[in-house]
């Protein structure tokens, strides 16, 4: 799946693949619980987190990858150095295989995106 025609993130999750399904439910769970005030919705094919109508946070089942999109450069900054050893790009990380992704990290950038708007990438 490259980009989702879902109107929603459970229809999202209902097209997705059953070895990433788990891992992806689980990162909405961690969206939910730790971005407090944003609002859920599907941009550009993929779910994403929103504060006042922009998106800080989204995440996607790829075709050769999970990505993690982190679109505020403050918190990438601030995460320099634990985001030096992984594959990113311009604001997103990249999982080949779910049991490689770093939970305990995405909820970090989680924690430090939810306080306070910052500009998006």
């Amino acid at each position: 799946m490259v980009q989702s025609s879902a109107t929603d993130v459970d229809a999202y999750l209902a097209e997705v693949s059953d070895d990433r399904k788990v891992l992806l439910t689980r990162m909405r769970e961690l969206c939910r619980a730790e971005l407090t005030g944003f609002t859920e919705v599907m941009a550009y094919g993929m779910p994403a987190y929103e504060r006042d109508g922009v998106a800080e946070i989204a995440f996607a089942s790829q075709k050769q990858y999970i990505s993690f999109c982190l679109m505020r450069g403050d918190v990438q900054d601030a995460f320099a150095e634990r985001l030096a050893g992984q594959d990113m790009g311009k604001g997103c990380l990249r999982f080949c295989k779910p049991e490689r992704v770093d939970l305990d990290l995405v909820r970090d950038l989680l924690r430090a995106t939810a306080p306070a708007p910052g500009q998006v990438c």
